[in-house]
């Protein structure tokens, strides 16, 4: 291309749109090194503040997920299904939901990060479990999915290698939050991943990235627009992340909460994003075609203990000991155990999530920066949900912690993160809307 980088800058300053020769032009030269990074820290501001329409956006992320390698998911059997939540604190959907939907003939081929805040991702979570492996070579990934419907495995270094480059740049240039970045970031690595269907779980509120519903549901629109555009399935529901979902945070501890849900208890608003989730994957590929059926069926895998079957059998499959399913005192285990007692009788009014996952992080459950060590074995678990009624003499969390003054530490954080009233409050809706194509956008009224 026969311009300035410089001019590019320019244009887009000036409120212009990109074409898909110099989006592309930006990005190889963004891998290659020909385009240095403090002009592509100046073009991430002009976008921050000028925005890119649909277009740009969407040929942006086709630029990011072919900039390293894209896996071929062809000699796995089925429609292959992939499932990405834009985080939160308690987020423990990812493990059994995979399990429910692979036992009722879903095929999930999961490929996921270590986390980066409150606590880790799925990955950290999964090497709680003793012997488990999330570095499967490619052939024992597909051998495993084909065979048993999921496996879940650690994302490759070489999976949209610009998409690595440009968030290092956002993170330093105060231009991450940004719907056409995090976007073209987040759908990148999905459209590289393989999968046939791409379902997303968007999050808003005090522990999400999105603080609104409105910017909640604008994300989940484009993130749908640009899997569409680019030739994939992709619907997604905005739920709601304003106190933690789960109970438990932290990888272990998570990791019982994922038993639990397979085992018919866990929590309701946990269990609520899991079947709505997975009801969805069922109608996707094909094996239902009601929400109604799907959901049915995947609460009876659940009843008739195959869902938690399928769990073993991944766990056993991937180099893990699955004993810990019946005898969680294998998993790491913290050396102190603090119990938590509200301030005061009333009702809970507010459970601020990004507190709490703060509280998490701080403990060692999360990490701060990619270099810090995650501590498997720390965390909280928390035994109310906003509404709930509260005395001075309830126990409403536990913390588990390294040291004696890490746990006092973490209990005054967790006083700190809730807030006790004398007048009733409703309850958060979990799931708030889903947005495909086909239908846009559907809100779900309060129930």
């Amino acid at each position: 291309m026969n311009r300035n980088f410089a001019e590019l800058i320019e244009q887009k300053k000036s409120g212009g749109e990109l074409s898909e020769e110099e989006i592309s032009w930006w990005i190889d030269g963004l891998v290659g090194g020909s385009i240095p990074d403090y002009q592509t820290s100046a073009m991430l501001m002009a976008i921050y503040f000028k925005g890119m329409n649909a277009h740009e956006t969407s040929w942006l992320t086709h630029c990011i997920s072919t900039s390293g390698d894209v896996i071929d998911l062809s000699s796995l059997k089925g429609v292959k299904c992939d499932k990405h939540s834009s985080g939160g604190v308690a987020d423990t959907v990812s493990i059994p939901l995979i399990a429910i939907a692979a036992s009722c003939g879903a095929v999930m081929p999961k490929m996921s990060g270590r986390g980066l805040g409150h606590s880790g991702g799925t990955i950290d979570k999964l090497e709680s479990i003793p012997g488990f492996d999330v570095n499967l070579t490619s052939l024992a990934f597909m051998e495993i999915v084909n065979r048993l419907g999921g496996a879940i495995m650690a994302q490759t270094g070489d999976v949209a290698v610009a998409d690595k480059k440009l968030y290092a740049l956002r993170d330093v240039t105060a231009t991450v939050d940004s719907v056409p970045l995090i976007a073209s970031s987040i759908m990148g690595k999905k459209l590289a991943s393989g999968a046939d269907v791409i379902v997303l779980d968007v999050k808003w509120g005090s522990g999400a990235f999105m603080s609104s519903e409105s910017e909640a549901i604008e994300l989940a629109k484009t993130m749908v627009g640009i899997g569409e555009d680019n030739g994939k399935t992709t619907v997604a529901y905005v739920t709601d992340m304003n106190e933690p979902l789960g109970n438990a945070v932290g990888n272990a501890l998570e990791i019982v909460e994922a038993v639990q849900v397979l085992k018919g208890h866990g929590p309701a608003k946990l269990v609520d994003v899991i079947l709505t989730l997975c009801d969805e994957i069922l109608m996707q590929s094909g094996i239902v075609q009601k929400r109604e059926d799907a959901r049915t069926m995947a609460m009876n895998a659940i009843a008739n203990g195959n869902a938690l079957q399928r769990f073993a059998d991944i766990v056993r499959a991937q180099g893990g000991d699955p004993a810990f399913i019946d005898r969680p005192e294998v998993l790491p285990q913290a050396a102190v155990k603090l119990p938590v007692y509200a301030p005061g009788s009333g009702f809970l009014t507010s459970i601020d999530a990004k507190g709490i996952g703060l509280a998490a992080m701080h403990l060692g459950a999360g990490r701060r920066t990619k270099e810090d060590v995650i501590d498997l074995a720390v965390g909280l678990v928390l035994d109310f949900k906003t509404g709930d009624t509260v005395t001075a003499a309830h126990q409403i969390a536990t913390v588990y912690a390294r040291t004696d003054d890490d746990a006092r530490t973490c209990e005054q954080e967790i006083l700190g993160a809730i807030v006790v009233g004398q007048a009733p409050v409703p309850r958060w809706q979990t799931v708030v809307a889903k947005i495909s194509r086909a239908d846009g956008v559907v809100t779900y009224e309060h129930s």
